[in-house]
């Protein structure tokens, strides 16, 4: 596994804007706290892949901000020849996963881009707890959500992992 310096020389070196690289630190330091309360709990995780893999989640970000920069970093995650299980991160980021007919609906390849594993939802669920620097709460994520006309099925999406990842810590 790569080192978080080198992750963020990653960042930097793609071109990825310095609040974006601050985003990327915040939301793994979360997912880091929520991957150890799961180890804690008896439950096997690969907590360096969390920390890599939240570290790098918006690589894509350096090309584009739209929707389509987790295609993006998955992209250029395969160009760096990071570690697959990273780019899958990269790519299953976003919200709580997008189906494959959202994803054509939208402009994406289409594909289903959902997580899979624990260390890909605790990376999800880190970042819909993150805005900017600033932690927020799952309500303030859905809210936000809701004020920018996002379906129900997605914000329910997105509760649901939350209530999952929840569910393993406690």
């Amino acid at each position: 596994m790569i080192s978080r310096a080198r992750a963020i020389r990653i960042l930097e070196e793609t071109g990825c804007a310095p609040n974006v690289i601050e985003h990327c630190k915040a939301v793994a330091s979360l997912a880091v706290e929520i991957a150890e309360k799961i180890r804690a709990n008896g439950k096997e995780v690969d907590i360096g892949l969390v920390e890599t893999g939240a570290l790098l989640h918006d690589l894509g970000r350096s090309r584009t901000h739209g929707i389509s920069h987790a295609i993006e970093g998955f992209g250029l995650a395969r160009e760096l020849g990071l570690d697959p299980k990273i780019a899958e991160i990269i790519k299953r980021h976003i919200g709580a996963g997008i189906s494959e007919k959202e994803a054509e609906n939208i402009g994406l390849p289409t594909y289903d881009y959902f997580p899979r594993n624990l260390e890909e939802k605790i990376v999800a669920h880190a970042d819909n707890l993150v805005r900017g620097t600033r932690r927020i709460t799952i309500e303030e994520r859905v809210g936000r959500m809701q004020k920018k006309h996002i379906g129900k099925e997605v914000t329910q999406r997105v509760e649901k992992l939350a209530e999952e990842i929840e569910e393993i810590i406690c």
